[in-house]
């Protein structure tokens, strides 16, 4: 991988792995060791943060935050057959501007 640019401009649908950007972090003056470190600390804190009720808020990238949703009425669709579906949390994210406006620019 040469640098940010080779992976926006990579075909939709390929995925970018952790082993990917710990190696585009390492390009920036880190091990790739270190720079793994960096990344797995990161998401921890942000796992633990979540699993907490806290919201995440990344200024520029996006937010990330924990709803409850209630339980419900469903129906099988194979079946028919009504059935409750449980209570559960959901994970929400909110793009940021500059994220949104990233992703969706031409010719870049």
């Amino acid at each position: 991988m040469k640098s940010w640019e080779w992976v926006l401009c990579e075909e939709e649908g390929v995925a970018l792995t952790k082993a990917d950007i710990a190696a585009l972090v390492a390009e920036k003056g880190l091990t790739k060791k270190q720079a793994m470190e960096a990344i797995e600390s990161t998401l921890d804190i942000m796992k633990k943060a979540l699993r907490r009720g806290e919201k995440i808020q990344l200024v520029g990238f996006g937010s990330f935050q924990v709803r409850h949703k209630k339980a419900r009425k469903g129906r099988n669709p194979q079946t028919g057959e009504e059935i409750t579906i449980s209570a559960r949390k959901v994970l929400k994210f909110k793009p940021g501007k500059v994220l949104l406006q990233a992703v969706n620019a031409k010719g870049r």
